[in-house]
């Protein structure tokens, strides 16, 4: 199953005008040691005005040189993700500063306490392949709070996990606890545990905090995520060409950030563009757009070789309902056939509404649905069933034969929330909508998988790591 919106010409003409928004225009890199480095590697580069231009030879020996395949992994080491394999990871949303407990109810700030919470649930759930924080918990100071979020989460998942990164003073903690975690800097090298993303801001400039951190990440080798978020009409030309070609060379020049930093550094593509509503003056999640997005920003970040990531499988309606399994069916379906690597941030009620437990769980029912429908077909002599066909022969019925008691299991999908009952049946049980199965689903889920505990020398040793970022990064 292949999905494409561009020719191989189209491809073309993206990547030549990055290239040449890359040489004429450049980028803002407001990072003095990584100007130096880009200056040493042969880029103009204004220092005054922390300006790098880049030439089309540069950008693609940078590119060349960048780590296309990783994994990172759970606490338990058998809880991995893959990239650059052909595989397909989910993960809930990094970190919302808002939660909603139940559709539709007032949103209230997030709190740390919900970032456990939203861990449970995303290990619980077999479609969430890298659980997310979901909550960017209000009450923690910023200068440790990603340091308190990693420890919440590493206590309540078995998974890797995804969470937002600050700056390069609590970045150092986290790599001092994932050294904890593993039990040297090798393996935390290793067996990576989480990602940082880059993430620069349209159009065409970086943050400071988001490039320095990665001198600190690089030491155990990180993969970087590229993902900048260009809006078309806001930040990015008014146009679907325009905005993917300045997207591209955002990316691209964020991954030659990566590699003039530490060559070979292992990154992923994240082609995350969204139109821009001009009535709400607010992006979109998911407009026909961004179906557009996902699949053609795929096919690019694929022409590099890259592993890829889209901003699909969500939606901009505020609540589990028809709107939102429409759009987050739609374009998660369509960017797995176009071959993505991870899609998201899954989780969120509405663009960036806020972080909603019941929303995930509806996502959690759509990728069990697209996975089987990704399957692999069987089309050996067995499953064609010639001899079956010729026992039950003309007016026959197979309901009743043991060939079909055998193989049905394993090529029906059955869902665990969609109705399939008869109109009575559904009545009698209570004619529930598809939102109130998502509430009463995600209510049993934390009581069916105990995740297991860290042992007790890692949670002391990680805690005492935490403690000493509380008390170091507060009176920085």
């Amino acid at each position: 199953m292949i999905a494409k919106a561009l020719d191989d010409g189209q491809i073309q003409r993206i990547r030549r005008a990055s290239l040449e928004i890359l040489e004429r225009v450049g980028v803002v890199v407001p990072h003095e040691e990584t100007l130096r480095r880009f200056a040493d590697s042969g880029a103009k580069v204004d220092f005054g005005a922390q300006r790098v231009r880049l030439s089309a030879d540069l950008v693609m020996r940078l590119v060349e040189t960048a780590g296309k395949r990783f994994t990172i992994f759970g606490r338990d080491l058998s809880q991995k993700a893959e990239f650059g394999c052909g595989k397909r990871n989910y993960n809930s949303t990094a970190g919302q500063a808002h939660w909603v407990e139940s559709p539709g109810a007032q949103r209230r700030y997030a709190t740390l306490a919900d970032v456990a919470t939203a861990t449970r649930l995303g290990d619980a759930l077999d479609g969430v392949t890298i659980p997310g924080a979901m909550a960017d918990p209000h009450e923690v100071l910023v200068e440790y709070r990603c340091v308190d979020v990693m420890l919440e989460m590493l206590r309540n998942t078995t998974k890797p996990i995804t969470f937002w990164f600050y700056d390069r003073a609590s970045a150092r903690f986290l790599v001092e606890m994932m050294i904890a975690l593993r039990g040297d800097e090798k393996s935390a090298a290793e067996y990576p545990v989480c990602y940082p993303l880059l993430e620069p801001i349209s159009p065409l400039r970086f943050p400071f905090q988001g490039i320095d951190l990665l001198f600190e990440t690089a030491r155990v080798n990180l993969p970087a995520h590229i993902g900048p978020m260009a809006q078309m009409g806001l930040s990015a030309p008014a146009t679907l060409a325009g905005t993917m070609a300045q997207q591209n060379a955002e990316v691209l020049a964020g991954i030659c950030v990566t590699q003039v930093i530490k060559p070979g550094l292992p990154v992923c593509y994240g082609g995350i563009c969204h139109a821009f509503d001009m009535r709400t003056t607010q992006l979109i999640f998911a407009g026909p757009e961004q179906a557009i997005f996902g699949v053609a920003m795929t096919q690019v970040g694929k022409s590099y070789g890259l592993p890829v990531y889209v901003n699909v499988g969500m939606t901009d309606s505020e609540r589990p309902d028809a709107q939102a399994g429409l759009e987050s069916g739609v374009t998660m379906a369509l960017a797995a056939a176009a071959g993505a690597d991870i899609f998201g941030h899954l989780g969120i009620a509405g663009a960036d509404q806020g972080a909603s437990p019941d929303m995930l769980v509806l996502q959690d029912e759509i990728i069990s649905y697209i996975e089987s429908a990704m399957r692999e077909i069987d089309f050996t002599d067995d499953a064609f069933a010639l001899d079956e066909i010729e026992a039950v022969g003309p007016g026959g019925a197979f309901i009743d034969r043991l060939h079909t008691a055998e193989n049905y299991r394993r090529e029906l999908w059955f869902p665990k929330m969609l109705n399939r009952d008869y109109y009575q049946a559904w009545r009698d049980g209570g004619a529930m909508s598809l939102e109130q199965r998502c509430v009463e689903r995600r209510k049993g889920l934390p009581r069916k998988r105990e995740t297991l505990p860290m042992s007790e020398d890692i949670d002391r040793a990680l805690e005492e790591i935490a403690s000493a970022a509380r008390k170091e990064l507060a009176n920085a």
